[in-house]
């Protein structure tokens, strides 16, 4: 369980990259004065405030493991962030989860309407990517395409998207453990091990060296999907900032359906803790990675 201590420190780093993140996409997003101008509002709409951030910070705590330069992994971050969010921007669609409060605000198609949501969804898209291209990101141009397949494998069908194809045909059916288990390591933990993985990318890690850092983002996104789904049935609206309940009014399993609020807290304990154990060859240098993995059943949003 994170300390008091912890829990401060975590939420002082999550305010910092925060900041940081949306000072990048209010430098990357200027308003044109043309007929852009509500595609680009829209984009700043979803991309500027609120969130966890939480990808973010995975990508800088572990680039730190490898003293990778800190402007490098804020334009990394940044890149993930994109595709995190236009993710969102899609969900939230009428045709998707039909949510009309997302991050304590309107869904994109609220605030402005659906064809902008759409197309500010497929900007962000295309902006991580012209991120992670630019030479500005990493000299290195084998660096930027590692980082640019990988990304790209974790938002497609083999990951995000893949996940979110599962999650719609979940709705009505019976899905058992197993099932449930593989659509959250794709639609949620893709881009979470994404994240711990470019900042290996960013260190020059060679890919065998990668195993412990891969198990460790392998279990913190199922623990963080399991935090969800308890904060679906026990959360605050207010504080989470999006409509819960939801997925049980769709008939669809969760790992709290499955399992019950305490044995799915239980596994999330479990899964934390083997998080934890796969840093260990990292030592002390890994202790941001380790909070930010107890943090998870900490929070409220």
């Amino acid at each position: 369980m994170a300390t008091a201590e912890t829990l401060s420190s975590l939420e002082a780093a999550l305010r910092e990259v925060g900041a940081e993140i949306d000072r990048q996409f209010d430098l990357l997003l200027p308003v044109p004065e043309d007929a852009r101008a509500p595609l680009y509002e829209a984009m700043r709409h979803a991309a500027i405030g609120g969130g966890k951030r939480l990808r973010p910070l995975l990508v800088f705590a572990t680039g730190q493991l490898f003293a990778v330069d800190r402007t490098c992994l804020a334009r990394v971050a940044t890149a993930i962030e994109c595709i995190h969010v236009y993710s969102l921007i899609h969900d939230d669609l009428p045709a998707m989860d039909d949510d009309d409060l997302r991050r304590g605000k309107p869904t994109v198609h609220k605030a402005f309407d659906e064809a902008t949501a759409i197309l500010a969804g497929d900007s962000l898209h295309a902006l991580a990517f012209e991120l992670l291209a630019d030479e500005e990101t990493h000299a290195d141009p084998r660096v930027r395409v590692e980082l640019i397949a990988d990304l790209a494998r974790s938002a497609g069908p083999a990951g995000m998207a893949g996940g979110q194809a599962m999650d719609l045909e979940a709705e009505g059916t019976r899905f058992d453990l197993a099932t449930v288990t593989r659509l959250q390591a794709l639609k949620t933990g893709a881009l979470i091990a994404c994240s711990v993985e470019a900042g290996a990318i960013l260190g020059r890690l060679p890919a065998e060296g990668r195993t412990g850092l891969r198990g460790y983002a392998h279990d913190l996104g199922l623990a963080f999907q399991i935090a969800d789904d308890l904060l679906d049935v026990e959360g605050d609206e207010a504080a989470v900032g999006k409509a819960l309940r939801k997925d049980g009014d769709a008939g669809k399993e969760t790992f709290v359906s499955l399992l019950g609020q305490e044995r799915a807290r239980e596994q999330a304990r479990m899964l934390i803790d083997q998080a934890v154990a796969h840093l260990h060859a990292f030592g002390p240098e890994a202790d941001l990675l380790c909070d930010i993995a107890r943090y998870v059943l900490e929070r409220d949003r």
